[in-house]
């Protein structure tokens, strides 16, 4: 059997990978044997499986195989932060970035190459849209980072602590291979992670957050940057369509349906002069009065296709004051990873545009710089 003929276990889910067994004649409880191998050891060489029978590691060789994505290159930062490049099949390279903290270790995962939606803040949005992520290619971004740091899911010091599907990408417009994808994060066969440190962030895609309550139990983060349907036209197109009135409803429905008490991340870039005033934070506080939730304060991170401008660290902290006195625990992202342009709403990679967005972004860029435009 030809390499494209071979399914792909990497990226199955548990139930997937039973039905696979017991397709080509073997008990479904070789599923648990070899997840046990792909996730906790970051093998993915069959013969190397000991406790199968030689018989079972032939026949995968030539039916199976276990592949993650491509790492095209692997950046450091001088603060921690990693940034994988990795190349999908699309042939678009999308990143995953790596965040140590005190006592965590965050992985920032991307879903689709390019952005179908269009923030006007985010790098990757100026970027274009080319294709979704398969289960495999978002799962194998997990994979490759884990292993880079001899990752086994069963050690209490393991480096990656939480993952957050905050990459490129609007994680509800790639549903299916998402949720697939963050339930194996979560299987005690896979990574193994609690359902309280697997965070999904959307923009606010209604529909799909409707249905995603059925399917997992995973955290939610709001990117949410305006307090008002006005400014959030602009900044966060999707909300045309799926304005607040509807939206925050939706995030508290989810909510209230988990078995747990838990509180939705509300995201919140601070651009300056269009976002970051005294009124804007005051509009939040009865905006939100009602959803249980933090407040995380994300410093707009330049990129050279925006006009944009980061606030200073005076109206940044006079913002976060203003939320702080009215109740809301209010934090401010570091900005980490920004040497490696790995900080948030920085990532880009490398798109295959079928959107044609990212020439026009070119185009008007080089006409503000020729000054033909007005900035």
């Amino acid at each position: 059997m030809s390499d494209a003929q071979k399914v792909n276990l990497l990226g199955l889910p548990r139930p997937m990978l039973e039905a696979y067994f017991e397709s080509i004649g073997e008990k479904k409880f070789r599923a648990t044997q070899v997840m046990k191998w792909i996730y906790h050891y970051g093998v993915d060489d069959f013969e190397q499986m000991t406790n199968l029978g030689k018989g079972l590691r032939t026949k995968l060789s030539e039916c199976a195989e276990i592949r993650g994505p491509k790492v095209v290159s692997c950046d450091h930062s001088a603060d921690g932060t990693r940034k994988w490049i990795i190349e999908v099949a699309s042939g678009s390279c999308v990143e995953t970035v790596f965040i140590p903290e005190s006592g965590r270790g965050t992985l920032c995962v991307s879903s689709q190459a390019g952005c179908a939606l269009d923030c006007s803040f985010c790098s990757t949005g100026k970027q274009g849209f080319n294709s979704d992520l398969t289960a495999a290619e978002i799962i194998g971004q997990v994979w490759i980072a884990a292993k880079s740091f001899n990752n086994v899911p069963h050690k209490q010091d393991r480096s990656i602590t939480n993952v957050v599907m905050m990459g490129m990408g609007e994680p509800l417009l790639n549903f299916d291979n998402v949720v697939a994808s963050m339930n194996l994060m979560m299987d005690d066969l896979g990574f193994g992670l609690s359902k309280r440190r697997v965070t999904l962030s959307t923009s606010g895609v209604v529909p799909a957050l409707k249905e995603l309550g059925k399917y997992t139990d995973v955290s939610l983060a709001l990117s949410l940057h305006a307090p008002n349907n006005a400014l959030r036209n602009e900044l966060v197109p999707i909300n045309k369509r799926y304005p607040l009135e509807v939206l925050l409803p939706a995030c508290q429905d989810y909510m209230n349906g988990l078995a747990d008490k838990r509180r939705i991340t509300i995201e919140y870039t601070l651009i300056k002069g269009v976002n970051d005033q005294q009124q804007h934070a005051e509009e939040l506080i009865p905006l939100l009065k009602n959803i249980p939730c933090k407040i995380n304060l994300i410093p707009f991170n330049p990129f050279s296709l925006s006009s944009y401008q980061r606030p200073s660290n005076n109206a940044i902290r006079r913002f976060q004051e203003i939320l702080l006195a009215a109740g809301y625990n209010t934090t401010v992202r570091k900005t980490r990873g920004d040497d490696i342009d790995a900080a948030c709403g920085q990532l880009a990679g490398k798109v295959q545009d079928r959107t044609r967005r990212s020439q026009r972004y070119l185009n008007q860029t080089q006409l503000i710089n020729t000054k033909q435009l007005p900035v």
